[in-house]
């Protein structure tokens, strides 16, 4: 794959930051957007700028068409089979929020169970924390092994689950999970399955099919398309016993003074108007993946991600956390530099025009587990390049020359001044 040539496609490439080439490498945060996406959304703001599923003249039925052409393409990206129904929302945190009101309210009780994983992102675990903390229920956690997956043993806590909640892939760590393994599991012994796809649609083949999952969340902005677009794809029975989430216009049939009466899945979740041109710049992202070809992404970034594991473990005093799996590994990769806090890292990258992401990652409870208060993360897609990854080597080098030297000692006493401050200050 021509990365080079890929990044032909997005403007912001053209671009030099601090003066250099833009090596992008948070793309588990956001991709970029390339010019097709854009232009698909400046067409219709230009040319056919109407309300959906409304309207008789011509703008209107063009506009709906359009939106209710890109829930067709999303739903066959996925392999979501015919009894699926694809609701947009925001980004993939509502859609999981969507089903812990929608679903959870009505379902769970006091002494029901809620088993979801360690590795989870907050959307996905916080939701849930907080539903069993109204209902009177109670988690537990998978945890994992020594290698940074699933420990296998663990699974056993979905046997009398009301509800289980997996990551397809770590946002973190970057493991790759058998999801599909947990939801036969979980329809086994009778418990709904909901799964986290924001990092795993836009990088690999997805089938639901497969998967067999009750529930499944994605996000536009993390696979090439627009903010403020995502998709709750849902088993469609399941969904039509579910009460809305929101209300107001465009999801009731009728209206009266002492009820409504609700319209059918899935414009019963989607109140009022939508994100009409984000749901067409998803739609064109999707395209546009598709005539690449998933599979050849996914093939792209394990080549990738397979040179800078071996670029960053050649250096002393880089300490990487994932899998040592590649199979089990996305295009995602945690770090630290010894005695380099990873806000340093990341602003010293930075000045050589590498973005990556430093923190806790929205997974604040995997990083107490591995007893880590924050990690640097680069994380790649199919316009990253070797270029990138000796980009990254080299800026980290560069790093621990300027942290072993006279800069280095200075920047632990001014740490160490700095925490007296604040430490009298507290006081």
């Amino acid at each position: 794959m021509d990365a080079e040539k890929i990044k032909r496609d997005f403007p912001i490439f053209r671009k030099k930051v601090n003066g250099k080439k833009y090596s992008y490498l948070d793309n588990a945060a956001t991709s970029q957007r390339p010019k097709q996406v854009i232009e698909a959304m400046d067409e219709y703001y230009e040319e056919f700028n109407a309300n959906v599923h409304r309207g008789v003249y011509k703008h209107s039925e063009q506009a709906t068409e359009k939106y209710e052409e890109s829930r067709d393409k999303l739903k066959m990206f996925v392999d979501a089979g015919k009894e699926m129904d694809a609701i947009f929302t925001r980004n993939a945190s509502e859609a999981i929020n969507l089903i812990a009101y929608s679903w959870g309210e009505q379902n769970i009780t006091r002494g029901d169970k809620i088993v979801v994983t360690i590795m989870e992102h907050h959307s996905n675990f916080v939701p849930w924390q907080q539903l069993v903390m109204r209902k009177g229920a109670k988690l537990e956690i998978i945890d994992i092994t020594g290698n940074y997956e699933l420990n296998d043993n663990d699974l056993e806590k979905i046997e009398g689950a009301k509800l289980v909640a997996a990551t397809h892939v770590s946002n973190a760590i970057g493991t790759v999970n058998d999801v599909r393994e947990i939801c036969k599991i979980a329809k086994e012994t009778g418990a709904i399955s909901v799964v986290d796809g924001a990092q795993s649609v836009p990088h690999m083949p997805t089938s639901l099919k497969k998967i067999k999952c009750d529930f499944f969340a994605l996000t536009g902005h993390k696979m090439l398309g627009p903010t403020g677009i995502g998709a709750l794809i849902a088993d469609g029975e399941l969904l039509g016993k579910m009460p809305p989430f929101l209300f107001g216009g465009d999801m009731i049939n009728e209206v009266h003074v002492y009820k409504s009466v609700w319209n059918d899945v899935p414009f019963k979740f989607e109140a009022g108007t939508p994100n009409i041109a984000g749901a067409i710049g998803l739609g064109a992202a999707v395209d546009y993946l598709e005539n690449i070809g998933m599979e050849r992404i996914r093939k792209h970034e394990m080549e990738i991600t397979k040179y800078a594991i071996r670029r960053l473990k050649e250096m002393d005093g880089v300490e990487l956390y994932g899998t040592r799996e590649l199979e089990s590994h996305a295009g995602i990769i945690a770090f630290n530099i010894e005695g380099v806090h990873p806000h340093d890292a990341a602003g010293l990258l930075d000045e050589q025009g590498i973005a990556i992401r430093s923190g806790h990652h929205c997974a604040m409870p995997l990083h107490t587990r591995l007893g880590l208060n924050s990690t640097n993360r680069a994380s790649f897609y199919l316009y990253n390049d070797r270029k990138d990854v000796d980009a990254l080597a080299d800026g980290i080098l560069g790093i621990k020359k300027i942290f072993s030297g006279d800069f280095g000692k200075q920047m632990d006493v001014n740490k160490k001044t700095t925490g007296k401050k604040q430490a009298k200050k507290s006081k």
